[in-house]
């Protein structure tokens, strides 16, 4: 029997080899002994070369067997962590965070557009509350806004066209209304509070005069 525990090519092999050199020993020691002598002679060293070749020789198969049975259990559990890793979820790159986008500005703001009306929010040309307006002047005859200081030409010609032609419209502007004004004067917005429209049309609707109305009636100003 081989170390392995059976037989192979190679311990086949070896145990011929014994065998024939059992029977060389068996015909050398029969011309100079008795048969029985010569034929455990020949016995013995058949099994001496068969044994000691197979072991010699052949135990590499054994080995081998006895290798592969233990690199088996590895071999699969490398195929098992290699089917693993192919069919596992992708772990995400890591990335720097981002920082959070900037707040977007109210509507209006980011054309500088102010608050006219206060309340907390730009609202553009719905700012505050319409004033009364009028389809034409009374009888026909506008007053000269041009005697409130800020208001030009053409600035007197938008009012007109927006239905104010008189002193005291402007004059009974709550703060409301005052903010629409400001905030729909195409070109001129916040016209009406930077250059106190109210509080001149005040004093020019109850028929008093402005250092600035007295210099446009002298013709000094237009």
């Amino acid at each position: 029997m081989t170390p392995s525990g059976g037989w192979n090519t190679c311990s086949i092999f070896w145990w011929v080899v014994g065998g024939v050199a059992g029977i060389a020993a068996y015909l050398m020691a029969y011309q100079a002994t008795t048969a029985l002598a010569a034929l455990m002679l020949g016995a013995a060293l058949a099994v001496f070369v068969g044994l000691a070749m197979t072991r010699l020789f052949c135990s590499g198969s054994g080995s081998s067997s006895e290798s592969e049975d233990r690199e088996a259990p590895l071999a699969d559990t490398a195929s098992i962590a290699s089917e693993a890793a192919k069919t596992a979820p992708k772990v995400a790159k890591s990335e720097t965070p981002k920082a959070p986008a900037a707040p977007t500005p109210a509507a209006g703001l980011e054309t500088g557009t102010p608050d006219y009306d206060g309340d907390g929010a730009v609202e553009g040309e719905n700012e505050g509350t319409r004033p009364n307006a009028l389809s034409a002047a009374r009888d026909g005859k506008p007053d000269n806004l041009k005697e409130i200081k800020g208001i030009g030409p053409k600035l007197e010609k938008l009012c007109n066209s927006m239905g104010f032609y008189h002193f005291d419209q402007i004059a009974a502007w709550t703060d409301d209304e005052v903010a629409w004004v400001n905030a729909n004067l195409q070109g001129f917005k916040g016209r009406v509070s930077r250059d106190n429209w109210v509080e001149q049309a005040k004093i020019l609707a109850a028929g008093g005069e402005t250092e600035f109305s007295k210099r446009v009636e002298d013709g000094d100003v237009y």
